[in-house]
């Protein structure tokens, strides 16, 4: 895109903390049930601290090496940083008003307290005094400060407190200060003995240290202990063309993630001036990095509530996934993809029929093969038990983990030392590109010669995220998609040059050129008076060149629908350039991830899975696939669910020309994820 062209972007980090908003917005919601309330506001401190420890660090890191560069929409890194602590500097006010003003006093109102030390009782102090003897106080380390101490390193995201002293230490000189660290094998929130009353009672343990903090110090007076975090970059760097042994590199760089360079502090309110100045001194950050906050220093901690509390009521009632028809008929997977392509839509539709996918394939005698890669997949995976299984019984099991897969880069290494120990041919991808795939194959010797069964999604093989993520996933054995799933292994494993594919869209390779040829055609369809007409789904849209693409087809009378949760650098409705062009993000009870592209192509509509959004990285720095849905029924299906989003008008927000987010509310009351549940539930077409 030329820079004339630039400020009709709209700056992405700014978009991802309005994203955030959305988030904070469902715990202000009363319809949410409470405990759920609750969870959004840790899911948006959660948010916020990756935010800080991915793209503010990227930004810190290139005001250093290239002060005077701008970005898409025209700002220098100072700018942006400027603009991103003035708004998130609102964000945590509202995050913390959310907290005290609303959450906080529901809690109170349904029976469930959270208790200050102010609001503790003689009962109460000596149940917390023999707690903290017993429980806490053994695993604390105080740490005097003095010329022959230097400030401790503090890890990333932990909770510490500065302790201010006086008189005299042990050894007859003067106290000053002190660093108190809690570990992290200590729960952030303890729950008191249920009282007569029912009243569930909770305590953080930030309060705990603070309230017995004079026995760490005996002889000394306390004058003042103040709580602080510290937020660091955890973007790891592995120069991969230097780096002999990619697993090695990243072994090394996991253990200095925790105390990478600082990018934000925070302290409490009432913590003095020349304490913050003290503590920004020691980690070598300025005025614009530092967050005072009320306490707790850490939101994301109050997530334990919603475990630690058994109220069904306060939370989103169970849902129990359904089965296509045919897959519940007991004739085995292999059985029923045969009959056709199977596609299942998560969480409405059970992730279980992967997990049984695999394996069915470990413990069959006609399977020679599998491969599959390997993103996200969890601590303790089924997927990764079956593919054990698999090699332990003969198969020949290849497995390609990408290793880079942020924040689940330790779990990834552990996971592939267990296949290769059972004997599976592991891989870590290409270097360079991050295997973002989602693709599995099995080979199978049956008595009309091999047939290849393949499964291919937009989400991660990890059944915990598919009972919260949205997410479609099709199985076939079309010889076309099988040939090509071949081909992509081939690619991945060997380095081969991947011949022209029948189906599929990879990137790094054709997925981009194709998506900006298929919005021309639509462009040209419209110019010739043809109805034309898209509608895309995805997690984030920053791509300047699809962009413009869009931008171009709009002006040419294309009608383009964008269902996008996060980040969308795209401004819709500006006259004369993006009238034609809607924006809309759905949060909600699950977390938005498919990615589905449709273009009505004059009738003949095309709709792709993808696990690829629009953004640089998909297009050209990871190894992704978009799929296409070939069965006209399925195509029906997934549109009529487009068209649901669509329909949306309580849980879904507006972007407008400048940038800012409105909620569409109506009188119909639509929740698409509401009328999804249901539709699935009771049995829809998609089901045979």
């Amino acid at each position: 895109m030329t820079p004339a062209a630039a400020p009709t972007l709209i700056n992405r980090e700014l978009s991802l903390l309005e994203f955030n908003q959305r988030v904070l917005a469902q715990a202000q919601d009363p319809s949410v049930p409470l405990l759920e309330r609750l969870r959004f506001l840790c899911i948006s401190s959660s948010n916020l601290d990756e935010f800080f420890e991915i793209r503010v660090a990227g930004i810190k890191q290139l005001q250093e090496s290239s002060p005077g560069s701008l970005s898409p929409d025209g700002l220098t890194p100072r700018e942006q940083l400027a603009a991103i602590h003035e708004r998130a500097q609102q964000l945590v006010a509202e995050q913390y008003e959310c907290l005290s003003q609303h959450l906080l006093p529901a809690l109170r109102a349904a029976g469930i307290r959270l208790m200050p030390r102010g609001s503790w009782d003689k009962t109460t102090r000596e149940w917390l005094a023999r707690y903290f003897g017993n429980e806490v106080e053994p695993v604390l380390t105080p740490l005097a400060l003095d010329p022959s101490r230097p400030f401790p390193r503090i890890q990333n995201k932990s909770l510490n407190f500065v302790v201010s002293l006086e008189g005299e230490d042990a050894y007859g000189r003067e106290a000053t200060r002190a660093i108190v660290q809690a570990p992290r094998s200590l729960p952030r929130i303890v729950p008191l003995p249920i009282g007569q009353d029912g009243e569930q009672r909770l305590v953080l343990l930030s309060g705990i240290i603070e309230a017995f903090m004079p026995r760490l110090f005996e002889g000394m007076r306390i004058i003042n202990v103040h709580q602080f975090r510290v937020t660091r970059n955890s973007d790891l760097f592995v120069d991969e063309e230097e780096a002999d042994d990619l697993r090695r590199a990243l072994e090394g760089e996991l253990q200095h993630r925790r105390y990478g360079s600082a990018v934000r502090l925070e302290t409490t309110t009432d913590c003095p001036p020349d304490i913050v100045h003290f503590l920004a001194r020691q980690f070598g950050i300025g005025d614009v990095d530092v967050y005072t906050v009320p306490p707790p220093v850490n939101l994301y901690r109050l997530s334990a509530i919603y475990d630690l509390i058994e109220r069904e009521d306060l939370k989103y009632p169970p849902f129990v996934p359904s089965l296509p028809r045919r897959l519940n008929d007991e004739q085995g997977m292999f059985s029923a993809i045969r009959q056709s392509d199977l596609l299942l839509h998560h969480p409405f539709q059970s992730f279980a029929s992967v997990i049984d996918f695999l394996r069915e394939a470990a413990t069959d005698p006609k399977v020679l093969a599998i491969k599959q890669t390997l993103y996200r997949t969890g601590a303790a995976s089924a997927i990764v038990d079956a593919l054990v299984a698999a090699a332990h019984a003969g198969k020949d099991v290849t497995a390609v983990i990408e290793l880079r897969a942020r924040f689940d880069e330790q779990a990834n290494i552990e996971l592939s030392d267990k296949l290769q120990e059972a004997g599976a041919h592991v891989m870590y991808g290409v270097v360079g590109y991050k295997t973002h795939a989602k693709l599995a194959m099995v080979v199978r010797r049956e008595k009309e010669g091999i047939r290849r069964y393949c499964h291919l999604g937009t989400g991660n093989y990890h059944a915990r995220t598919a009972r919260a993520y949205t997410d479609y996933g099709l199985f076939t054995c079309d010889e076309d998609i099988a040939q090509d799933v071949h081909e992509v292994f081939l690619q991945l494993t060997g380095l081969s040059r991947t011949p022209r594919l029948n189906a599929l869209l990879q990137s790094p390779f054709e997925l981009h050129k194709a998506m900006l040829a298929k919005l021309e055609r639509e462009a040209a369809l419209a110019k010739a008076g043809k109805p034309a007409r898209v509608i895309l789904k995805m997690n984030a849209l920053v791509e300047p060149e699809s962009i413009n693409a869009l931008y171009q087809a709009s002006q040419a009378g294309v009608q383009i629908d964008l269902i996008i949760r996060g980040v969308c650098a795209l401004r819709p409705g500006v006259p004369g350039m993006s009238d034609n062009i809607r924006v809309r993000s759905i949060v909600g009870r699950f977390l938005e991830h498919s990615r589905v592209f449709y273009f009505q192509n004059d009738g003949k509509g095309e709709i792709y899975c993808s696990s690829a959004d629009w953004m640089d990285r998909n297009f050209f720095r990871r190894v992704e696939i978009a799929f296409p849905i070939r069965r006209q029924k399925y195509r029906d299906n997934i549109l009529r669910d487009l068209e649901t989003y669509l329909r949306d008008d309580t849980q879904a927000w507006l972007l407008d020309s400048t940038g800012k987010y409105h909620r569409r509310q109506t009188d119909s009351g639509c929740i698409a994820q509401a009328e999804l549940m249901q539709s699935y539930t009771a049995g829809r077409p998609l089901e045979e």
